[in-house]
């Protein structure tokens, strides 16, 4: 589907082996004890896979999105958390690729690579919620003048507890709007860093999605990951491209499990009355159907998008935007038929099925929303600025 090369296949069949033997033993009590997938996570970083995305000179893979997208799905299939937690992880490390100003960027980006760090997104705010990309809190020149201070209520930051760093956003000093933004890179640990709450979800309840104070917190220049003012634009430009193709992929494998899990109850349940199967009833072979192809038609919108970002052109914000939307729409409907037809089986909780449906409403509510995508896409093709 997404036409790897040979590296990339050989990458997308480890991940595939690594979420069958590690993440999905452990998937169903990563969700009823709303627990870190901790095998899962460590996993990752031995084999690599923080690094899938990180340039060769940094030791990384050097893997383009396609691949990102294959592996994606892998993980997604068996434990939806593990891919929550890992999209978030390959988002928030492109800003440091992408990044001109920070000062330990190549360090930083070998312990990536080397399975040394993981790093997650805090953008949204109590204050601005789902719009991620208006930022209440400020940058201020600190009292010593050496760098900055900030206090912001970050809402629901995934891998809060167990993410080395944090990528978070702040309006710039003096700015006159939150567009006016500059990003930044803070450790966990760091001074006036505090995880204040934890997280009891619906779905995704393993990702460890909580939110993060930070109060009169230090901000070295030195951690600042862009200019002044120009944190929009690395959001909307390097974070919200790989965001949007990880979180369809993971809308995508969580699609193809339902899948999975739906035709082999049809297939093996049998009515002993007159020894026939679920499959032999023609409104449930449809059910079937229609899941079958909403997900191929998200996974090869998908596919057109990630290649579309190697050789941009004008429409591909477009794409990246619709193939998030359209696995989210697609996840959201096929998880629902699944438990339509797999019936009574599925909402006791036999099959796995009811996990699927609670994880796949996730994407619905995460920023960019799936309203916000609406917006943004109808805004893209009648000519107005996104934001």
């Amino acid at each position: 589907m997404y036409r790897l090369d040979p590296t990339g296949k050989q990458l997308a069949d480890s991940a595939k082996s690594l979420a069958q033997e590690t993440a999905s033993p452990v998937a169903v009590d990563v969700d009823l004890q709303a627990r870190f997938p901790i095998e899962a996570v460590t996993a990752l970083a031995e084999q690599g896979f923080l690094g899938l995305c990180i340039p060769t000179e940094f030791g990384g893979k050097g893997q383009p999105p396609r691949t990102f997208a294959a592996v994606v799905e892998k993980l997604a299939a068996a434990c939806p958390s593990t891919a929550m937690i890992y999209v978030m992880h390959v988002s928030a490390s492109q800003t440091f690729v992408a990044s001109s100003t920070l000062g330990n960027r190549d360090n930083l980006l070998r312990d990536v690579a080397a399975g040394k760090h993981l790093t997650t997104l805090a953008f949204s705010e109590r204050g601005s919620r789902s719009q991620f990309w208006a930022p209440v809190s400020q940058l201020k020149a600190s009292g010593n003048g050496n760098g900055f201070v900030t206090s912001a209520k970050k809402s629901w930051v995934t891998s809060a507890n167990h993410a080395d760093s944090y990528v978070s956003s702040a309006q710039m000093p003096g700015a006159n709007s939150p567009l006016e933004s500059t990003l930044y890179v803070i450790e966990r640990t760091g001074k006036g860093v505090q995880v204040t709450d934890g997280f009891d979800g619906l779905g995704l309840r393993g990702n460890d999605s909580a939110p993060v104070q930070l109060t009169v917190a230090p901000i070295a220049e030195s951690s600042l990951l862009t200019t002044h003012g120009e944190g929009a634009k690395m959001m909307l430009e390097v974070v919200l491209p790989w965001f949007c193709v990880g979180t369809a992929a993971m809308a995508n494998g969580l699609c193809r499990a339902a899948i999975t899990a739906t035709t082999e109850h049809l297939t093996k349940t049998s009515f002993e009355h007159n020894d026939s199967k679920l499959r032999d009833l023609p409104n449930l072979r449809a059910r079937v159907s229609e899941m079958s192809v909403r997900t191929e038609q998200s996974r090869a919108l998908l596919a057109h998008t990630t290649g579309a970002m190697e050789q941009p052109d004008e429409q591909t914000p477009l794409y990246v935007l619709q193939s998030r939307l359209a696995a989210l729409e697609a996840a959201v409907d096929v998880t629902d038929l699944a438990m339509k037809a797999c019936g009574g089986a599925a909402f006791s909780k036999h099959l796995g099925v009811e996990r699927m449906f609670r994880d796949a409403r996730a994407g619905w509510v995460m920023a960019p929303t799936v309203d916000h995508l609406k917006e943004f896409v109808g805004r893209a093709l009648t000519g107005l600025p996104l934001i």
